[in-house]
């Protein structure tokens, strides 16, 4: 059940005509990176995708004038919507996750490890060949596994709620996956899938875990995200300013964990680094999860056009990462995601333009609407912030893409 009243303890602000959208968190262990971390913060994630033919670090571009007219010191942007030819960060996640089980299905049946050169030779595909992987998706996720699957000639079966549109079910089909429709919203893909992988025989690569669930392949998803906070620190070396505020969008919450803790775990955010998750204010999972003090499950709702981010429930397997290191939880609006796009997508004068759909852009979203608040400076919003966005995706449905008709 999503509480209706703000617990003690956890002050929101809000705006005019809006409900309360920031919550900030008030947890007594924050800034503490857990256990899990560690497991996350090795090199492996990095090594074993750099074997994939596609692979390339993706660009971290500064907004310098976006940055001006906010009346901050910096904006950096690292932009997801050239990865791996999926065109979002979910391609590391499912990819990693494929492969990383494919390698663990091979050291079973041979009893050896193997490295991640041999996924290509003859003997060890002929293994991997009558393998199949599934998963639900809301479109991008599914690509990730559909590619993984691909790659070591395995086949993939993605299951599509109702809300995912035709356009991006092809984008999956294309990668050579069947695809499986389900009736009803995002969850009820996740437990068809779940069934029908447990009836199977498949191999199951979610990226949310529910209560008593199998947590192996989705931890192996989450890692896969760490790879951004390895480029990000590549392509930082030398800088001596460090990010006072990280600003992560969020579904089930796994691409915000992976962030925020492997970020810490490698020393790139310090106890005083601002980090923040943005939601759809139609589907704000986290943010209701965290005002009731536990996970909880959104009632349907209407759409929202972040479509990559509607999802009702956190993920159990990263929820006590992101209670404990998350500073706050900021909703935004339809509209207000859609301004974002244009935004990026038009560029503030000579800034690099970006081409991304609302979900890649609610990072953006989300601090513009904590620019408005009156007393930002409690916020840390000011000329001395160094703020680091993420652009998660491109526009995945262009046919009804908020930017299109300046594309």
């Amino acid at each position: 059940m999503v509480p209706t009243s703000k617990p003690a303890g956890t002050p929101s602000e809000t705006l005019a005509n809006h409900r309360p959208f920031l919550l900030r968190n008030r947890s007594p262990g924050l800034k503490q990176a857990p256990w899990w971390c560690d497991r996350n913060a090795g090199n492996e994630p990095l090594r074993l995708l750099q074997a994939c033919p596609r692979y390339a670090p993706t660009s971290l571009i500064s907004l310098p004038r976006t940055a001006e007219k906010l009346g901050l010191g910096e904006i950096w942007i690292k932009d997801e919507t050239q990865r791996l030819g999926i065109g979002s960060f979910k391609g590391l996640g499912g990819a990693y996750a494929v492969l990383k089980l494919a390698m663990k299905h091979v050291e079973r049946r041979t009893g050896r490890s193997i490295l991640p050169a041999e996924l290509a030779e003859p003997g060890v595909r002929s293994m991997l060949s009558g393998l199949t992987f599934s998963c639900a998706s809301d479109g991008n996720h599914g690509r990730s596994v559909s590619a993984g699957a691909r790659l070591i000639g395995a086949r993939a079966v993605v299951y599509l709620h109702a809300g995912v549109s035709d356009e991006r079910a092809a984008h999956i089909s294309r990668l050579g996956a069947a695809i499986v429709r389900v009736a009803g919203d995002y969850n009820d893909s996740v437990e068809a899938a779940a069934k029908a992988a447990s009836q199977d025989g498949w191999i199951a690569v979610p990226d949310t875990v529910g209560p008593g669930e199998d947590d192996t392949a989705c931890t192996f998803v989450v890692q896969g995200y760490a790879i951004l906070i390895d480029e990000i620190i590549a392509a930082t070396a030398g800088q001596s300013k460090p990010f006072t505020h990280v600003l992560v969008q969020a579904g089930v919450g796994g691409l915000a964990a992976s962030v925020f803790g492997h970020g810490s775990a490698r020393g790139l955010f310090g106890r005083d680094t601002h980090l923040w998750i943005i939601e759809p204010e139609r589907s704000a999972c986290l943010y209701e999860s965290a005002r009731a003090k536990m996970p909880v499950r959104l009632p349907p709702g209407p759409a929202t056009n972040m479509s990559m981010l509607e999802c009702q429930s956190p993920s159990l397997l990263v929820w006590p990462i992101i209670e404990e290191l998350t500073s706050g939880y900021i909703t935004v609006t339809d509209e207000e995601a859609a301004d974002a796009v244009r935004l990026l997508n038009e560029g503030v004068s000579g800034d690099q333009r970006l081409r991304v759909g609302e979900s890649g852009a609610a990072g953006l979203a989300g601090l513009l609407r904590a620019a408005e608040v009156k007393d930002r400076k409690r916020l840390g919003l000011d000329q001395s912030a160094k703020v680091l966005l993420f652009a998660t995706e491109g526009p995945t449905d262009l046919s009804v893409w908020s930017g299109n008709e300046k594309a």
